[in-house]
């Protein structure tokens, strides 16, 4: 996937695979910190990536089918908006950040072709393997299809593609945005809107605030795979860094803020116990009973608050497109 993100409970599941270097370092410093934290995108190794598929069919994880219905009923229209600033005849670059499968972007892609407009589809993933195969099914797919795969960190990849000629329109779906607090939120934004013209436009999900127990329920399903996802985490570092966690010992737990929007993961150690970690040099983490470690955020939104962030980063909304219900949001940006 990836720049450093916090991608994570959202539909966009992007297999990483991190330098053990990386991974050692990055619990060493989560678990200096305090409280103790981790970054959730380390979540997503072949087995994190297989539980995230399951939880996406689950009945209380309504995000997916939900962006999905959006495009289904809306594309045409998206697509319309993502062509407004393109003049006649205009080549257009349509630059997903962290496609994953491409199951949405399909159609706005098959309705691109449709209209037989001028334009290349730029997937753009840190991990050559994940754009390997996305790049394969499109192929299989849709083989009139002009791509042009690029593995980046996102930022770097809108610099490099700002001096391509034409219009951009950089899609960023699943409700990603808001795997990031609030400050980082705008910050990335506007590293975003920075190599960005008057022509181009921005395309963002966003999960939308409703019942705060639907919203719990997605992230703490009853047959228990969310709390799999979260606990193999751990496991990943048993396997990979060498460390003794014991899964049984700890406990997935979520928690909604409604009065913030912040739905919020951690994993919660049951006990008093120690942990230690091969690939650190055998270093030893002590954890008190019921001592948190911070894995996610996914905060929620209101369209009032997309507005504001938006114009915090130096950009506007140009339309948005939501299901019948109200619970998610397409939005479109431009620079203001």
């Amino acid at each position: 996937m990836f720049c450093p993100l916090q991608l994570s409970h959202s539909d966009v599941s992007l297999p990483l695979s991190a330098p053990l270097s990386s991974l050692a370092d990055h619990v060493a410093h989560g678990f200096a910190q305090t409280p103790k934290s981790l970054s959730s995108k380390y979540f997503y190794d072949a087995a994190g990536s297989r539980l995230f598929q399951q939880i996406m069919a689950l009945p209380e994880y309504y995000p997916t089918r939900t962006e999905l219905s959006i495009f289904q009923a809306q594309g045409a229209a998206i697509v319309q908006a993502l062509q407004a600033g393109t003049s006649a005849g205009q080549p257009l670059a349509v630059v997903e950040l962290g496609a994953g499968d491409g199951l949405k972007t399909k159609i706005l892609l098959r309705e691109l072709l449709a209209q037989s407009a001028a334009f290349t589809y730029v997937p753009v993933d840190i991990s050559p393997s994940a754009l390997e195969e996305l790049v394969a099914s499109l192929r299989e797919e849709l083989p009139a299809l002009p791509t042009e795969p690029l593995a980046a960190e996102y930022t770097a990849a809108l610099t490099t593609l700002a001096q391509r000629p034409g219009a951009k329109a950089v899609l960023f779906l699943g409700s990603n945005i808001g795997n990031f607090e609030p400050d980082e939120q705008r910050n990335f934004l506007q590293a975003l809107a920075a190599p960005l013209t008057a022509a181009d436009r921005l395309l963002v999900g966003f999960d939308l605030r409703k019942d705060p127990r639907r919203i719990r329920a997605a992230y703490d399903d009853a047959q228990g795979v969310t709390a799999e996802f979260n606990l193999n985490l751990l496991r990943r570092f048993n396997t990979e860094l060498g460390a003794d966690f014991q899964l049984e010992a700890w406990q997935h737990y979520p928690d909604y803020d409604p009065s913030t929007g912040a739905m919020r993961s951690w994993l919660v150690s049951r006990r008093a116990q120690t942990v230690r970690v091969a690939a650190l040099g055998g270093q030893a983490f002590d954890f008190a009973a019921w001592e948190a470690i911070h894995t996610e955020n996914s905060f929620k939104f209101t369209l009032s608050q997309i507005a504001e962030l938006a114009k915090a980063a130096g950009m506007r909304v140009v339309e948005v497109f939501q299901d019948e219900a109200g619970d998610f949001a397409d939005v479109v940006l431009a620079r203001a």
